[in-house]
């Protein structure tokens, strides 16, 4: 029997979410081969949450017959015993040996189907299907196999799983206390397409007589029905994500502004409207899936997740709550209210200083899958992180990637070290992100224009000497890691010599007076009109003569 304490350590700490702190959270994007530059199926997750997460390889393995897995909660308690396959495959991540790839967001829904009884939840059938399956496919087939024998303990998730030809969309929700497996639905996003979900369920009327781009449980329909959550007497079509998370005025605007911002940057021309998610009466969802106006890069997806809506009216780089110098970052609770029976909530944005780690995964059919399964991995916040390549054929990680808690801060910690930046640079925001981007680019470009070079290398090998390799896709994704690493220590250090005491260093070390903004000091004065006023006389004092 072997034990299940996942070595993905990443996925235990995502029932921390789980358990309140950041409840329904996460952002994902899904770029199918012909909406992407160069053929790549590409997925994105942000995992939002206020905790310390850790990246880590599970070897492959095989098992004997008779070998089981044990379930454990996040004590390490045993809940349960699953049965073992004879074979798992290695995961780097949430990336498999064969560039599958899985992430999630978190949709809640109808929280009396949430089944305390099941065994399993969705960071068990994620690392689970990673060991098992070859495909997105057989990944579907083994999460739903799982929760058909085994149960689903979580809430309604909403799940992006691609290989190197599929990228598909898979929904779920318990079936309530005592309830047998779950009830969901998955699609294949169409060739060409994208398609994104943020914390709302997204699948609305599916096609049931089409099972090679559709699959979903036997009851799914009938249960909602069983349930009072749809009437096939009222003429409308069957929609899961009416029947399962029905929208209110708070979760179109949680999530589905950032579904509307990755679309309307996707696609510009189709001029999306806001008035889903500001929940304007008979506003139309925004759809499923659209086809971008062009092709996305590995970079354009980057920038993709990398958004607080600047340049619309929900900017949050504008306004009084963005400080004097435009933080886009807004500290929890998101929602309050004030001295009234309304309630008030911050604009929730792709980017948020609650991400923990986030990546963009790149499945190539065109190559060996140990060089084209790549895990772009970041840590802390999207805006303020580099994006690191993690290849699939890799058997170990940045010793940085693996330490430290949200306890104590470390430098040895990359993860720390980037929230260092991130934090650091709300003192003074919109100076700040210039350097901090400067840094970013470069990196990021040059590891983008080194990857055909390193990856020519790695299929030569792969012919020759396969372990060598191995080795060598090691050796440059760890070495390449904590190299980007280092180099943010320095631009922690850098900035905070820079921006010492609220002056800004010039070129020659010397510190420059900067001030507020106009707009800002204006705003202060509104609020306390004759509090900083100079009585004229005094105004007149020649400044030599002013005391500090």
């Amino acid at each position: 029997m072997t034990n299940r304490l996942f070595s993905c350590v990443i996925l235990l700490f995502i029932c921390i979410l789980f358990a309140g702190l950041q409840p329904e959270a996460c952002t994902n994007l899904l770029v199918t081969k012909k909406a992407s530059v160069d053929g790549s199926v590409m997925i994105t997750y942000t995992c939002d949450g206020e905790f310390h997460p850790h990246l880590e390889y599970t070897p492959p393995a095989r098992y004997l017959a008779g070998d089981s897995v044990n379930i454990t909660d996040w004590y390490g308690k045993v809940r349960g015993r699953i049965k073992q396959t004879r074979q798992t495959y290695a995961v780097i991540g949430l990336m498999n040996e064969h560039q599958l790839a899985i992430c999630e967001t978190t949709f809640g829904g109808r929280e009396e189907l949430r089944n305390p009884e099941g065994l399993l939840h969705y960071w068990d059938m994620m690392q689970l299907a990673l060991e098992r399956a070859k495909t997105a496919r057989e990944a579907i087939k083994v999460m739903t196999d799982l929760v058909a024998e085994y149960g689903y303990q979580s809430t309604g998730e909403s799940f992006s799983i691609a290989d190197t030809k599929e990228a598909w969309i898979m929904e779920m929700i318990g079936p309530g206390p005592g309830g047998q497996g779950a009830e969901w639905v998955a699609l294949r996003i169409p060739d060409g397409y994208i398609s994104c979900h943020a914390n709302k369920a997204r699948i609305g009327e599916f096609p049931l007589h089409d099972r090679e781009n559709c699959l979903y449980s036997d009851n799914v329909i009938s249960f909602a029905v069983e349930k009072g959550y749809y009437d096939p007497g009222s003429g409308r079509p069957f929609r899961f994500c009416e029947a399962y998370c029905p929208a209110t005025p708070k979760n179109q605007r949680y999530a589905g502004t950032r579904v509307w911002s990755i679309f309307r940057r996707a696609a510009p021309s189709k001029n999306f409207s806001p008035d889903y998610h500001r929940a304007v009466e008979a506003a139309e969802p925004y759809p499923l899936w659209i086809k971008p106006d062009k092709k996305l890069s590995v970079a354009d997806v980057f920038a993709l997740m990398r958004d607080h809506y600047e340049g619309t009216d929900y900017d949050m780089t504008r306004g009084i709550d963005a400080g004097p110098y435009g933080t886009p970052n807004r500290w929890r609770p998101i929602t309050w209210t004030l001295d009234s029976l309304d309630f008030y909530a911050w604009e929730r944005p792709i980017s948020t200083q609650q991400t923990a780690f986030s990546f963009v995964s790149q499945s190539r059919s065109w190559l060996p899958n140990h060089v084209g399964g790549v895990l772009w991995y970041g840590l802390d916040d999207t805006y303020t992180t580099c994006y690191m390549p993690m290849y699939c054929g890799i058997n170990e990680v940045p010793k940085s990637f693996t330490v430290g808690s949200l306890g104590k801060f470390s430098w040895d910690s990359a993860w720390w070290v980037f929230n260092f930046v991130a934090n650091f640079a709300n003192l003074k925001y919109s100076y700040m992100i210039e350097d901090i981007q400067a840094v970013q680019k470069e990196i990021e470009e040059t590891s983008l224009a080194l990857q055909p070079f390193v990856e020519t290398t790695a299929v030569d090998l792969a012919r020759r000497d396969p372990k060598l390799m191995t080795r060598y896709l090691t050796d440059y994704s760890v070495s390449h890691a904590e190299l980007v690493v280092s180099r943010w220590r320095e631009l922690g250090e850098h900035l905070i010599t820079k921006y010492n005491h609220g002056y800004v260093k010039d070129e020659d070390g010397r510190p420059q007076e900067k001030g507020y903004p106009e707009s800002w000091l204006r705003e202060v004065l509104k609020s306390r009109p004759n509090q900083f006023l100079l009585k004229p006389k005094e105004a007149e004092v020649p400044e030599s003569r002013l005391v500090d």
